[in-house]
């Protein structure tokens, strides 16, 4: 299966670059493949680690302007003209979506996916993996959504928020059919 990852290039503390070296491990090791931003730095660079280390494919979509941040090792390493095009390329590539921490970019990557999935646009599933509570404010806003007659669908039928990385994993496991 091919993931596609939206998280930071910032570099964190502990409580966020544990559960993303963790969630990259179980990618390769279960033989799956890393859809990512491509970046050698931050979190990008630490869930990347966790794939390689595990024997999995990284397959990283950049943008030219953070060319010179793109990882060097990477099995594959597409380079888009602008952010639209990386997102476009990302979703693409991948037969499923996980939604780590991250500032404005992920959180735009995250509610142009669900949109997208909201009006058929794609099928594959979306994941929120809640590090520390991360997305926290945003389920609780999806939910009032719900309750308030915004969305067409139920957002539970939008977006699986897993606690952490095994949850995911296994919700995506469940969720897309092998190839």
């Amino acid at each position: 299966m091919k993931i596609c990852v939206f998280l930071s290039a910032a570099d964190l503390d502990e409580r966020y670059t544990t559960p993303a070296r963790e969630f990259g491990e179980l990618i390769g090791a279960g033989g799956h493949t890393l859809v990512w931003g491509g970046s050698d730095t931050g979190l990008m660079k630490v869930v990347a680690d966790g794939v390689h280390a595990s024997g999995g494919r990284l397959v990283g979509v950049s943008v030219e302007f953070l060319r010179a941040k793109a990882r060097v090792d990477a099995h594959e390493m597409v380079f888009a003209a602008d952010l639209a095009e990386r997102k476009t390329l990302l979703l693409a590539g991948c037969d499923a979506v996980v939604v780590m921490v991250g500032g404005l970019g992920t959180l735009d990557e995250a509610t142009e996916i669900l949109e997208l999935r909201k009006h058929g646009f794609h099928d594959k599933p979306v994941v929120l993996l809640n590090t520390a509570g991360f997305y926290d404010g945003l389920a609780k806003q999806l939910a009032r959504m719900d309750a308030d007659g915004f969305l067409p669908i139920p957002s539970a039928d939008l977006v699986y928020v897993a606690p952490d990385a095994a949850s995911a994993l296994a919700h995506l496991e469940e969720s897309v059919d092998a190839p």
